[in-house]
């Protein structure tokens, strides 16, 4: 699959916004301690992906309740659905100068990922989070997900990266209440 950058300027993965707050400082505090165990700005991306990954439970696999959808908010609650999770990883790679895009697959709903931009090509990471069945990991060399969308079922990857958090997922995060009723309007499609 080709990735198509929804913006022709490649600043615009470097960006904060509302969602993305790369300038916060509980943002910038984790960018700093995980930057002191890198060595290049390749390990530093590894770090980020495996913190968020690993530290950060998805709170349908933990049960939580809450709903996060800022990127220092997911940092400082600790808990985050995919698109959440992927804002927070997001937001530690642009603060490092990596730039960063979101994108989606469409599966049963929509899930949410990025892509980071490397030796000129943009490869896509998942950082929802592992449990059985689920073994993401960060490469480089060849996509490893979470998740294959099932073609016959109509599911895909969606090709296009976005600067910014898509309107649709933003909107429905911002809206639920809480985690089940966020799961009740989750989008099934961009």
């Amino acid at each position: 699959m080709q990735l198509i950058q929804e913006n022709p300027d490649l600043s615009a993965y470097l960006a904060a916004d509302e969602v993305i707050d790369h300038h916060h400082p509980l943002v910038r505090e984790t960018v700093a301690r995980l930057a002191a165990e890198a060595e290049d700005s390749y390990a530093y991306a590894r770090l980020a992906f495996a913190y968020v990954r690993d530290t950060i439970p998805h709170s349908q696999d933990s049960g939580d309740p809450r709903v996060t959808w800022r990127a220092s908010d997911v940092l400082e609650q600790r808990t985050g659905v995919c698109y959440a999770k992927a804002h927070a990883l997001a937001a530690l790679l642009r603060a490092e100068d990596i730039p960063t895009a979101l994108c989606y697959q469409k599966l049963d709903v929509v899930h949410g990922l990025v892509a980071v931009r490397f030796h000129g090509s943009w490869h896509r990471q998942d950082p929802r989070g592992n449990k059985p069945g689920v073994n993401a990991r960060f490469s480089l060399n060849g996509e490893q997900l979470a998740f294959t969308p099932d073609v016959e079922a109509g599911e895909y990857d969606h090709p296009v990266l976005y600067a910014a958090a898509h309107p649709g997922v933003l909107s429905v995060l911002k809206a639920a209440p809480d985690r089940p009723r966020l799961w009740e309007a989750l989008p099934t499609a961009l």
